[in-house]
């Protein structure tokens, strides 16, 4: 008896391990997350905000293979957290059991998820927490995919090498900010000779850094820009209004479906990102558009507004 009174209100990850499934899994939890939200069925509740503690466990598929250190192999926490704010900003709430269901269902949605515990409190409406807290398993739940309203379309801007030194640029970045879209830059070379090693592979590993090197340069120029290299730091940025500086090797190396552009074409390759992140829109500064290009695109001249 009082090992189950302690599971009932342990913390979600004491549950996971004491009801494991078959299939072994591993877990990432979210501690004591709260947020400040109005919620509730009562009038004492509308108009008001409380907190809402969250804790959460998201039983995931292990990894096959070595991790190599790379983000985008693994269930990213904030992808976690992103659902808990989308859900909260998605509608008012009455009911945690609601809420709870929400946010479960759009973890779920993540390829890795299998099951998640999820478990969260009323702060401020006694003297203890008043709380729900939900099981479900991808196979528990009719999960609808999500509507391309939810879906974030940045827009991306590829900057010649003559705009990113255009005495114009802080005026671009502050117009483009404005906008309120998420915002990604995309780079050519640098104005300098580029080593030659008259081998494809070993090139191709070149003219990548060479690119990654003016995105720095980028970087330089506007501390509000910042390097960003694999999808889930993207995804994540785009999320959180912070702009972005392509650094392309990580997504180049390793995409399944790699970009057909030549790589010494760096506004080809641009535009590749473009349609795999399904931009809006691509503004190219200071430079010719491909004659191939397959997503929606304009030219803004050196010396002229962006929008």
């Amino acid at each position: 008896m009082i090992s189950e009174v302690h599971l009932a209100f342990a913390h979600p990850s004491e549950r996971s391990d004491a009801t494991t499934i078959s299939i072994l899994l591993d877990r990432i939890s979210l501690r004591d997350h709260i947020v400040d939200v109005e919620i509730g069925a009562f009038q004492a509740e509308r108009g008001v905000t409380q907190r809402i503690s969250f804790n959460i466990v998201v039983e995931v598929l292990p990894l096959t293979g070595p991790i190599d250190d790379d983000v985008d192999r693994i269930l990213s926490y904030d992808k976690v957290i992103e659902a808990i704010t989308f859900e909260l900003a998605d509608e008012r709430l009455n009911l945690l059991e609601t809420l709870a269901e929400n946010v479960a269902d759009r973890i779920l949605l993540e390829p890795q998820a299998m099951r998640t515990f999820v478990r969260i409190e009323k702060l401020d409406r006694g003297a203890g927490a008043l709380g729900v807290e939900i099981v479900r398993a991808r196979g528990d739940v009719t999960v609808e995919q999500i509507e391309p309203e939810d879906a974030l379309r940045p827009q991306l801007v590829f900057l010649s090498d003559e705009a990113i030194s255009s005495p114009h640029f802080k005026a671009w970045v502050d117009q483009l900010q404005a906008n309120d879209q998420p915002l990604i830059l995309c780079v050519g070379f640098a104005e300098t000779d580029r080593p030659q090693t008259g081998h494809a592979m070993t090139q191709r590993r070149v003219d990548l850094l060479a690119i990654e090197q003016n995105a720095w340069v980028v970087a330089s120029r506007d501390e509000r820009c910042v390097v960003v290299e694999t999808r889930t730091e993207l995804e994540w940025a785009m999320r959180n209004n912070q702009i972005c500086v392509w650094a392309p090797s990580k997504l180049v190396l390793g995409a399944v479906d790699g970009p057909c552009a030549r790589l010494n074409d760096p506004l080809e390759l641009a535009a590749w990102f473009a349609s795999t992140f399904d931009a809006q829109e691509m503004i190219v500064i200071g430079a010719d558009l491909p004659a191939n290009i397959q997503v929606r695109s304009r030219t803004v001249g050196p010396d002229q507004a962006v929008l």
